[in-house]
């Protein structure tokens, strides 16, 4: 993914120097600051809208919708994994021809530009559509394997609101696929970034910070110690970067003298928004103070690479000035209030399922087993709801017919420590209590008759046992009442 913003004097002039053979008149003031201004609204659309879908998102119970999570670990390899990408297309550029290379990507483009577009106008078109509209419930599921091995490959829902929706978004993608004009390559960049912002999301603050901060190195590397970026961004005829013509205001929408910037520059900054939104929203204050500080950062950090770029008229890498932006801002604020803690603490991946209990600690269990039993016994005596039998349980105790006798559950529970038993007693004993306290494989009755076959061989440990239980009883008296409550 591009992240670089283009000299739109060198960069734009040599491209276009090379392909007619005669150097592109310098562009005036006016349509430079009108390429400058739009690139930057257009900068901030989809951060600030995918932002806001996020949070939607992240409440949202449609699993098509479902955001995906960046881990820390995660974010320390994708700067490698992307300059491992960007190091290969450059190659492929140097090797291969150009031609069907951007042949290949144009219609990859074509299709995920067509779903991506659709996706974003979806919401806004759902309007527009009367209230009778037979809205029809359809589903794309592709599988792989057959039985208990079947894998969902593909498993897409969609309506006739969205079948309307993708018929819209392929106009858009014929007319891209066979002009390759700049509005069309726009409308799929912003549909592109706006889909980055809302689906991809940090789990926490530090996250975000490796992040931004591997990005920072990889692009001040790839712009200024080599021409990769550079190069791979004029040969790549993909809407992997938002272009606007410097002279549009001389030749019309024909204009081909354009400054680009790479949607690397939204989408990344931009999932970072979006997590300050989300915990501006968990802070519950009804203010969304680091949601706008880093957007203001943002505004001025983009600001400021259209500014030095045009001073120096050489290509910047953006992120060298909007991680610094982006990062400090919200943090000085946090400072400022005092709630650097709560911002670094912050978890959002614990508002994509908000009904799924979260165990934050785990239960300690103390007493002797004797005193286990007995609330054990007392659970027992209460009401309890009748739950159904599993038909393969009921077909097996049809064909055994067997009727264990009812389990004493002091003996369950009582049984005698390892080092008084032999080894074959000590893997009985393991047997027993894996069976009659592990659940659902349970078999009391079994599991009481080990133990009356060692207390019959073994009286003397088995009363030792029943004292020392005696002893653990009287010792937790004064506790048993608030562990039953717990």
């Amino acid at each position: 993914m591009d992240s670089a913003l283009s000299d739109p004097h060198n960069g734009s002039a040599e491209a276009g120097g090379a392909a007619n053979g005669t150097t592109r008149p310098p562009s005036t003031p006016e349509g430079i600051a009108l390429a400058y201004g739009s690139l930057l609204l257009m900068a901030l659309l989809p951060i600030f809208f995918g932002a806001l879908r996020s949070v939607r998102c992240a409440r949202g119970k449609n699993a098509s919708d479902m955001p995906e999570t960046i881990t820390s670990r995660d974010a320390a390899r994708f700067p490698i994994i992307a300059s491992c990408t960007l190091l290969g297309l450059y190659l492929f550029f140097k090797i291969f021809s150009q031609e069907y290379i951007n042949l290949l990507l144009s219609m990859y483009f074509f299709v995920l530009g067509i779903l991506a577009l659709s996706h974003t106008i979806s919401p806004f078109m759902n309007k527009f559509f009367p209230a009778n509209f037979p809205n029809r419930q359809y589903q794309l599921l592709f599988t792989q394997g057959s039985g208990e091995n079947k894998e969902e490959i593909i498993n897409y829902e969609f309506d006739a609101k969205d079948l309307v929706c993708l018929g819209l978004s392929s106009i858009v993608g014929v007319w891209y696929l066979l002009r390759k004009h700049w509005i069309a390559n726009n409308l799929f960049g912003l549909a592109f970034s706006l889909n980055g912002v809302e689906l991809l999301h940090l789990n926490n603050v530090s996250t975000g910070c490796i992040l931004l901060g591997g990005l920072f190195i990889y692009d001040v590397f790839w712009v200024f110690g080599t021409n990769v970026m550079v190069t791979v961004a004029k040969s790549f005829e993909a809407p992997i970067k938002l272009v606007f013509p410097q002279d549009l205001l001389e030749k019309g929408l024909e204009a081909d003298n354009f400054a680009m910037l790479g949607l690397g520059d939204i989408v990344i900054p931009g999932i970072f928004i979006a997590l300050l939104l989300r915990f501006d929203i968990s802070l519950k204050k009804n203010t969304h103070t680091y949601f706008y500080t880093s957007f203001a950062a943002y505004i001025f950090g983009l600001g400021l690479t259209i500014f030095i770029m045009h001073i120096f008229k050489h290509a910047q890498p953006a992120l060298l000035y909007l991680v610094p932006a982006c990062i400090g801002f919200p943090v000085l604020v946090a400072l400022a209030k005092g709630e650097v803690t709560e911002m670094f603490s912050y978890e959002s991946s614990a508002e994509i399922l908000p009904h799924t209990p979260r165990l934050t600690h785990f239960p300690t269990v103390s007493g002797s087993p004797a005193s286990l039993a007995d609330s054990m016994q007392q659970k027992l005596a209460g009401p309890r709801r009748r739950r159904p039998q599993n038909p393969s349980a009921i077909g097996r105790s049809k064909k055994l017919k067997v009727n264990p006798p009812k389990p004493n559950l002091s003996s369950i529970c009582c049984c005698p420590p390892l080092p008084l038993g032999t080894t074959r007693h000590r893997k009985r004993r393991a047997t027993c209590l894996r069976r009659a306290c592990g659940g659902a494989g349970a078999k009391p009755g079994r599991c009481w008759a080990v133990n009356a076959s060692y207390e019959e061989s073994n009286p003397k440990d088995a009363a030792a046992v029943t004292e020392g239980s005696k002893e653990g009883t009287e010792a937790s008296a004064s506790k048993g009442l608030e562990k039953k409550e717990k």
